[in-house]
């Protein structure tokens, strides 16, 4: 198995799950596979005055539980294999914290920066227009992931809407608060591995207060979760972008870092002290480092946020955590997995620890159903409850004692979950 494919990645975790879960071999065979995957073309006239031809793909993993449930990424790396793959995670995500969906995903091959705001718009309809028939709010919900956000899904919800003759909002979620979004989705995926980085740290009966945390990736999930640990007590001594990483055993300032992120600075200017925020009283915020130094700090815990594949064979002997909690997904690959098992590095899979998002997804979802919205209060206390029941039930397998790691333990119960709805369904025809 290739160490850098993901869809071999993800049917390599499923096939370490089998003999735990209880799964027929039968049914566990159909889980393996995706119920369908689109490729569009996208013709696109840029502002520039040029015609260039972009490639999209939206794969359908899994309906046996609920519609298709799953984000749309732009990224110069989208690969067909690497959507299916994230639809897969999507679909035992999904499963795990008992949603009542399935998996998809989607992605167009794009660089979002080379990209004006008119030519994102162009080719988001575009994309939209191609995918229509595949989407609807009680088939497949498309959500923001990589490089895409609010905006990108009210284009997407207006253009659907066009089609249909009438404004359609759950059609997507995470959109902006007055086409019908809710509270608490932007930072929701953030808090959820907050939660889960606080509960694993009282099952290993270890003060969170006391902990030193390095996360690397500081877009939204990766800030939002640095702020939230930060404001537990956590000391988090490192972070990164594309620009580089910086560390500082101290500590970090999470919220004069934070300001100048969202103020559109980058980390290699943090470390310089070019901050891009009013208050410039501390000018030497750490020292810089690559983002892979990062991945190898001495740490209580360390929190991948940015893309899969970043702890492979390679570099699993050089981990110095004690704990990993995947923020992103599919940052782990299984030789990896491995080899930390082996150490004890107690690792908390993407399909829990980044289930934050899908949660509130859901929650929109269901206000948009009933037309009616909640206050952040009771969004992020069911974003809580679902993501800290899902944690208690996975530690509950997990400590039974012949499952090796809680990514295993994890697994097991998607896999059932997901294998008893295909098995009360039957097959059609």
């Amino acid at each position: 198995m290739a160490d850098d494919d993901p869809f071999e990645n993800m049917l390599a975790q499923m096939d370490r799950a089998e003999e735990f879960a209880d799964v027929t071999h039968g049914v566990f065979e159909r889980l393996k596979h995706p119920e369908r995957t689109l490729k569009v073309t996208l013709p696109v006239e840029l502002d520039s005055g040029d015609v260039e031809v972009f490639k999209g793909y939206r794969c359908q993993f899994d309906s046996a539980r609920g519609p298709f449930k799953g984000g749309v990424r732009y990224h110069p790396s989208v690969t067909q294999e690497e959507v299916e793959a994230l639809a897969g995670w999507m679909t035992w995500k999904t499963a795990l914290v008992d949603l009542p969906f399935g998996g998809a995903k989607g992605g167009v091959i794009c660089e979002p920066k080379d990209l004006t705001d008119n030519d994102l718009e162009n080719l988001t309809r575009r994309y939209t227009e191609g995918i229509r028939r595949l989407i609807g709010p009680e088939t497949d919900v498309p959500a923001p992931d990589m490089n895409t956000n609010p905006q990108t899904m009210a284009w997407m919800m207006d253009t659907y809407s066009m089609y249909e003759g009438y404004s359609v909002p759950k059609v997507v979620t995470g959109k902006p608060l007055e086409l019908g979004g809710t509270p608490g989705r932007i930072a929701a995926t953030g808090r959820g591995v907050s939660i889960v980085t606080e509960r694993l740290f009282d099952y290993l009966e270890n003060d969170l207060s006391e902990a030193s945390v390095a996360i690397q990736g500081f877009g939204n999930v990766g800030s939002h979760a640095a702020r939230m640990l930060d404001d537990a007590g956590a000391r988090v001594v490192a972070t990164s972008d594309v620009s580089g990483a910086v560390y500082d055993p101290d500590g970090l300032d999470v919220s004069t870092l934070g300001a100048h992120v969202d103020a559109g600075g980058l980390i290699e200017e943090y470390t310089r002290g070019d901050l891009r925020v009013e208050d410039r009283t501390r000018w030497d915020e750490g020292q810089a480092i690559s983002n892979e130094e990062l991945l190898t700090l001495d740490v209580d815990v360390l929190i991948p946020a940015a893309v899969e594949g970043v702890i492979t064979n390679d570099n699993a002997d050089d981990i110095r955590a004690n704990a990993i909690v995947e923020a992103a997904n599919g940052p782990t690959t299984v030789a990896a997995d491995e080899i930390l098992s082996e150490r004890d590095v107690q690792i908390v899979p993407d399909i829990l620890a980044n289930a934050g998002g899908v949660i509130v997804s859901y929650l929109e979802w269901v206000q948009n159903s009933q037309e009616f919205s909640w206050p952040l209060e009771t969004v992020n206390a069911e974003l809580e409850r679902r993501i800290g029941s899902a944690f208690d039930e996975t530690i509950e397998r997990y400590d039974e004692g012949a499952i090796p790691d809680l990514r295993t333990a994890a697994y097991t119960l998607a896999l059932e979950r997901t294998a008893r709805a295909h098995e009360y369904r039957g097959l059609f025809p």
